[in-house]
């Protein structure tokens, strides 16, 4: 049976249909619809949402110890993060199959840098496979836990963004059980010691040379012999690409096993065509390999290695003309509104960075989430964001650097609960331990919002959809040794203003935590007993509306302005937000 699945859901399908038992992952985009997928398969597969990618890592790391076939899967960034264990567990070998994923973003389209982590692979010494599109997704699943059982070495999956996302039908299969492997204990392969990492980086090298001859004969790499003047080599979607600009006037080297490269197949392609050309997205991986084997190719001189590929970039770079892919699309350029990312209506996070925006000599200090949407106008509520968890270690060391300086300017870091869970609790234990001044506020809207609503630890319930203990996040603070914590809703503008003034007066670590469920969250009975959910919608009295503005000022995009303040009754969720700020009373509750 055929069916159209996106990347990320038939690489879960493939973990299914090839035995896996055990995948654990971070959500973040383009790669959290893989275990989102993967829980369907949860009587087969245990599956979870772990607090970081390094500890996702860990735990398919130790079902691949114990036997199992496991994967882990996070976007690309979240490997930076997993690289600690990855980096070692090559030099130790797999017992069952294992497999992560780096579900790579070009373009940055929901990311903060744009890295190409193929690198990773030969950093670390790991067997590496990419898929062009969804049916080759699922089937290189399959493939890499097999190369991993029999090579003995990690698989590293390296997808983009347009794989992860794009449609392709996909022939489905059945599930293939696959035993566990039986544990035997042996230190000298698992137990990282340097005595044994000695021994164990000389095997890695000779599995590194067999699978050099795996990739010359592997069923991933295939040669399409059409016109010989033009020979590419490509893999992963840039290959789709070349496809569409070149059709058959070029022969083309598909690598889909891209580590160890397959050089006697690359040598072999470029004596048979007259001009060959390297095209990959981002960073020339293949080409400076290809070049330092004495093999003359055309590839970064002529293709951009910034921002996402597509047919037309490679067109103008390599053929000197446009392709249309679709008519009359570039006439829609201008008629296109440009819809920058704000805040949604009703989101709990906008009182918190209004209630920041009044504050006058202070740095604040920002994270990965929604929440970074605290920068953009009007709010221009947050100044820094680096990586995950890392708002409250950059703010201690911006507040130590302010009080050597003798600058009378305090510091706020922001972190949703998620990333606090993630990284930032390491942070406030920085913090703490060395005599930090800084405010912490936690904005907890009691889910993963960014990235589509994901469970976390404080949430009260798994990726498996078992109900688990809450962590307390107010106790769990305490514990770290903050003495001044505040629990605010952010939607009440009084209560977030003093309790904000409070913490700033404090002298030591203070936490702010401000509890209010994602206005998009579909509440849990907890939430329904604790916040409710009546809220009413607002209106403009236009008798009482002086044209002030003030309210705009809140940067909901439910308000706008004609010469009186406008609420869109579509948009508006009832927040109160707007109606706090406006200093005339002229935003009233719809009924009343």
């Amino acid at each position: 049976m055929k069916k159209l699945l996106t990347g990320n859901e038939a690489i879960a399908r493939g973990f299914y249909e090839a035995g896996g038992h055990v995948a654990a992952a971070y959500p973040g985009t383009p790669s959290t619809e893989i275990l989102e997928n993967m829980e369907q398969y949860k009587e087969d597969v245990y599956c979870e949402w772990s607090p970081n990618e390094k500890v996702a890592m860990e735990v398919a790391i130790g079902a691949s110890m114990a036997g199992a076939r496991s994967l882990a899967a996070m976007k690309h960034v979240g490997l930076n993060v997993a690289a600690d264990p990855i980096m070692t567990y090559a030099y130790l070998g797999v017992n069952g199959g294992f497999v992560f994923i780096s579900a790579d973003d070009p373009g940055m389209h929901s990311s903060q840098n744009e890295q190409d982590n193929r690198y990773f692979a030969k950093f670390g010494k790991m067997a590496m496979v990419e898929p062009t599109d969804s049916q080759e997704a699922k089937d290189y699943v399959k493939e890499a836990l097999r190369v991993s059982e029999e090579y003995d070495v990690p698989v590293l999956f390296r997808v983009t963004t347009r794989v992860c996302h794009s449609k392709t039908l996909v022939e489905l299969g059945e599930r293939t059980e696959v035993a566990k492997k039986p544990y035997v204990k042996n230190v000298g392969k698992f137990l990282a010691a340097p005595a044994h990492a000695k021994v164990l980086h000389v095997t890695l090298e000779e599995r590194l040379a067999k699978l050099e001859e795996y990739s010359n004969n592997s069923p991933l790499n295939t040669v399409e012999w059409n016109d010989k003047k033009i020979g590419i080599i490509t893999s992963g979607i840039s290959y789709q690409y070349a496809k569409e600009v070149f059709g058959d006037s070029a022969s083309y080297l598909k690598i889909g096993f891209t580590n160890p490269l397959p050089f006697g197949m690359i040598e072999d392609f470029a004596k048979e065509v007259e001009t060959l050309y390297v095209i990959e997205e981002l960073e020339p991986y293949m080409e400076e390999q290809i070049k330092a084997r004495g093999i003359k190719c055309t590839g970064k001189e002529l293709i951009p290695n910034v921002g996402e590929l597509n047919p037309d970039i490679i067109a103008k770079a390599l053929l000197g003309k446009e392709i249309k892919t679709i008519e009359g699309l570039d006439a829609l350029d201008d008629a296109i509104i440009k819809r920058p990312p704000t805040l949604c209506a009703g989101c709990p996070h906008r009182g918190l960075f209004y209630s920041l925006s009044k504050i006058k000599n202070v740095m604040v200090t920002g994270d990965i989430g929604c929440y970074t949407l605290g920068f953009t106008q009007p709010l221009n509520s947050m100044d820094t964001c680096v990586c995950m968890g890392g708002s409250i270690s950059t703010g201690h060391g911006a507040a130590k650097a302010f009080k050597l300086a003798g600058e009378d300017k305090k510091v706020v870091s922001v972190i949703g609960d998620s990333t606090f869970f993630h990284t930032g609790m390491n942070s406030l234990v920085d913090v703490v331990y060395n005599k930090g001044n800084t405010v912490t506020v936690i904005l907890d809207n009691r889910i993963t919002g960014m990235t589509g609503h994901q469970e976390n630890p404080g949430t009260g319930y798994t990726l498996m959809g078992d109900k688990t203990i809450a962590i307390d996040i107010p106790n769990l603070v305490k514990a770290l040794g903050v003495e001044d914590i505040q629990v605010v809703n952010p939607l009440n503008l009084k209560e977030t203003d003093a309790a904000l003034k409070k913490a700033l007066e404090f002298d030591g670590p203070s936490v702010v935590i401000t509890r209010w469920p994602c206005v998009l969250k579909k509440f849990s009975q907890e939430d329904k007993t604790e916040f409710g959910c009546e809220l009413k919608k607002f209106k403009v009295n236009e008798d009482k509306c002086k044209s002030c503005k003030l309210c705009l000022k809140s940067g909901c995009p439910a308000l706008s302005f004609d010469k009186f303040a406008k609420i869109d009754p579509d948009m508006c969720v009832g927040c109160s937000v707007c109606a706090q700020v406006c200093p005339f009373e002229a935003i009233e509750r719809v009924g009343e």
